[in-house]
């Protein structure tokens, strides 16, 4: 890897882990624990470009759910438990295990998106004619 890559690679890790903006690094990316703002505070970033889609439940299903299920077999095995115990220790480990790196993982996914311009093949007229359509009704629409 180049010094680039090294360099485009950590400014990923860093901008999702702490969930800052990707261009400035100041403003913050998520309003709530999963949800990502509209724009960001600081540099006016439009975040409509982010489409994690399914990814972040993807990378933690795959990443810790799958190496987790392993130790809890290996748990059964090795150590003979009870059934229901071994259902006591399980489910809160997997679901907590699976739902606490969803937001450091979108918010990877987010900052790729936005430091690689990742755009899906062949949409990009399809967004753009989208969005224009949503500013245009934005502007249309009165202020309550």
């Amino acid at each position: 890897m180049t010094d680039h890559e090294n360099s485009k690679t950590r400014e990923i890790f860093i901008a999702g882990w702490k969930g800052h903006c990707p261009r400035c690094r100041q403003g913050r990316m998520f309003c709530s624990w999963l949800k990502i703002q509209d724009r960001c505070e600081f540099c006016d970033l439009d975040y409509r470009f982010a489409a994690p889609d399914d990814g972040p439940a993807f990378f933690s299903l795959c990443f810790v759910a799958f190496p987790l299920l392993f130790f809890v077999v290996w748990l059964q095995v090795a150590l003979e438990l009870p059934v229901p115990l071994v259902f006591a220790i399980a489910i809160p480990l997997m679901g907590i295990g699976c739902l606490l790196p969803l937001r450091p993982i979108k918010g990877w996914l987010v900052a790729s998106q936005y430091l690689n311009q990742a755009v899906e093949a062949g949409t990009e007229k399809l967004w753009s004619e989208m969005h224009a359509r949503e500013d245009e009704a934005k502007r249309d629409t009165p202020d309550s």
